[in-house]
């Protein structure tokens, strides 16, 4: 029988909670070395890894494309660092476990650090794409890593405040990105991001190794530990993995398609002006911020993360569907803010990787936590490649909501058939 929690190894309940508990934390019970650490390595992972979006245009032209060429050239690079970032998963989730969270959390960060340096240096296309692969692999470890971490770390009660920080900080990584884009050179953005990963690597000073991982190691005798095969062998294990997945992938739908392409919805739906795509993953990632913030929060004082991520799945629809009625002869002001509405929106990501490591077990939690997020990553090629085959058929809208409407019931499904976990007791193995 798999063990999956004190309370049941099937559907292990959020344990009560006393008053005490409840009561208010000192922040610093919070803002430990481990939180600050990992919220400012995802802060440049985020920026690492949106740079492509930001700088989509400007550095394709420099290499010599035009056109539709821009189009598809964009989609190939950004599915090459999707594609490496889901290998990456695997390799450093399954590392996590076996090896550790903060060994990996920055063997992570170095190699996507170097390989955004050379990014920078770049003068041909296939060069662009294989370094990009290289940096995906490297992004790959880091938000995994970093939430198992600050999850083992923190006390139950405050989970929820340790990876909204992580989570939120993070993702104002992409802002500072098309900031640093507008005030230099395409060139220079890498350069500034990889230079921050390398600096980040100092602060791996005065961070521990996470308790639950040292005991897990010291008693692993007979315990299988980062085995990523496990997670497919039993039905309700790889149940719990698909929809801890499947919940997101429409924040990356819309990041992906709405937000990636915004240029050109904007000249399709009519926006009296253009549009920067570095300016709508500004806004998009800027109200991420606020939402990761209020769902965090929110599923503190509701004391649930299934209830926070159903209400912002039906915001995240609703917030689409006011982006199609209103952008039609808007202003590039008020597209933009309809971009930072569906980043707002979307902004369960917080929830997401919490819930992705309150699923399981210590000895499988690190290979989860960092595969579940690259795993929704790198399906990003599927709702590109679909979006692209889709859109002579459909045109460019049509194709956009034929798209989103399967990713959108796939995630409401996910969310009902994922179990509660919060306050629950993380101190537990994954057995067959």
């Amino acid at each position: 029988m798999e063990n999956t929690a004190p309370a049941s190894p099937e559907a292990p309940a959020a344990p009560e909670v006393s008053a005490a508990s409840d009561a208010p934390a000192p922040v610093q019970s919070v803002l430990s070395a481990a939180v600050i650490v990992a919220a400012l390595g995802y802060f440049v992972d985020i920026y690492d890894l949106i740079l492509v979006s930001i700088v989509r245009r400007p550095s394709l032209t420099a290499l010599g494309l035009s056109g539709e060429a821009l189009v598809s050239e964009g989609v190939s690079i950004l599915n090459w660092q999707m594609g490496g970032m889901l290998l990456g998963g695997i390799l450093f989730g399954v590392l996590g476990d076996k090896k550790g969270r903060l060994e990996i959390l920055f063997g992570s960060i170095t190699l996507y650090s170097l390989a955004t340096l050379a990014n920078g240096l770049v003068h041909d296309v296939a060069l662009y794409k294989a370094l990009r692969f290289l940096a995906g692999l490297g992004l790959a470890g880091e938000l995994g890593a970093g939430v198992t971490l600050v999850s083992e770390i923190l006390p139950a009660r405050l989970r929820g405040y340790g990876t909204m920080i992580v989570a939120s900080v993070g993702v104002s990584g992409a802002v500072v990105g098309n900031l640093v884009a507008k005030l230099g050179s395409w060139r220079t953005a890498f350069f500034v991001g990889g230079g921050l990963g390398l600096v980040l690597l100092v602060l791996r000073i005065g961070v521990h190794e996470s308790g639950m991982f040292e005991r897990l190691a010291q008693k692993s005798a007979g315990v299988s530990r980062g085995d990523f095969l496990s997670l497919f062998t039993r039905r309700d294990r790889f149940v719990r993995y698909a929809a801890s997945i499947l919940i997101a992938m429409p924040i990356w739908y819309a990041n992906a398609i709405l937000v990636f392409f915004a240029p050109e919805f904007a000249v399709k739906l009519g926006v009296t002006g253009p549009v920067s795509a570095g300016d709508a993953v500004a806004f998009f990632y800027g109200g991420l911020v606020l939402g990761d913030l209020a769902s965090g929060a929110l599923s503190q004082a509701l004391r649930s993360r299934r209830r926070v991520v159903l209400l912002f799945l039906v915001l995240l629809a609703c917030s689409i569907g006011v982006y199609f009625a209103v952008a039609p002869g808007a202003s590039p002001r008020v597209f933009l803010l309809l971009s930072g509405l569906l980043g707002f929106t979307g902004g369960y990501w917080a929830i997401f990787v919490t819930v992705a490591a309150e699923q399981f077990g210590t000895n499988i939690r690190a290979t989860v936590a960092t595969t579940v997020p690259n795993f929704v990553r790198g399906l990003v090629a599927v709702v590109t490649t679909s979006f692209l085959w889709l859109r002579p058929r459909l045109d460019l809208v049509g194709a956009a909501l034929a798209v989103g409407v399967v990713w959108f019931a796939l995630a409401f499904v996910s969310a009902l058939s994922l179990r509660e976990t919060f306050g629950v007791d993380l101190d537990y193995l994954e057995q067959d």
